[in-house]
């Protein structure tokens, strides 16, 4: 073999090694990954009992706090890819989202449909809202109008993640610029794991990230 083919042959070797590197690490953004985190504890595991609403906002038999959690894994299951887009009918409906999109079709699984409550609102009280121009169809889908909205409107709780028996699944979670729906599972010291949708380079939609954020503003519980 020449040289010059041995370099040729290194240059195509490098090539194929980075390109399969950053296929592997974008994974998530081709295909998602949807699958609960397989060595994760849960409730039963710390002698914690599972929290059940007294409300069924839909009326179709499973409470509010179980109905958000199936929803938010029924949207991840979907394997969403994450793009932030405006949508003239609102909720997303080509699999694009956001983090905003996740929360938003887990609660309308639950019967909540926040494009419309969150607009209510907002026409109620503009002055609590950073809004110049309402729009019903992105409203709903700004971290900001969230946090104005959940603050008046659902349950309040702990932003201490070690009280760990405050932390169930199918609670709501804020962060600075982010939100997510609290999982049923937990890591081995028993703080909760997050279904969320984070960027395109997010390895998994359900993760345990508590620990790891310092920017928690917001807990709250959609009914009591």
């Amino acid at each position: 073999m020449t040289k010059k083919k041995i370099i040729i042959s290194a240059v195509i070797l490098i090539l194929l090694v980075t390109a399969g590197c950053i296929v592997w690490r974008c994974r998530s953004y081709f295909i998602g990954t949807s699958s609960a985190p397989v060595e994760a504890k849960e409730n039963e595991d710390f002698g914690i009992a599972d929290f059940r609403s007294s409300v069924d906002r839909d009326g179709d038999g499973i409470d509010d706090q179980t109905d958000i959690l199936q929803g938010a894994r029924a949207y991840i299951d979907t394997k969403p890819v994450y793009k932030s887009k405006y949508y003239p009918t609102g909720y997303p409906d080509d699999q694009y989202g956001v983090c905003t999109d996740l929360l938003a079709n887990a609660l309308r699984s639950a019967g909540y449909d926040l494009m419309e409550l969150v607009n209510e609102d907002i026409s109620i009280r503009p002055e609590e809202y950073d809004i110049e121009q309402p729009d019903i169809n992105i409203d709903f889908r700004r971290v900001d109008n969230l946090k104005v909205y959940f603050a008046h409107t659902a349950v309040p709780l702990t932003t201490d993640i070690y009280d760990i028996s405050q932390w169930q699944g199918g609670d709501i979670v804020i962060f600075e610029n982010h939100i997510g729906i609290v999982s049923d599972k937990r890591n081995d010291d028993g703080i909760a794991y997050v279904i969320h949708h984070n960027g395109p380079l997010q390895k998994s939609y359900e993760e345990d990230i508590l620990e790891s954020r310092d920017d928690i503003t917001g807990h709250y519980r959609i009914s009591e």
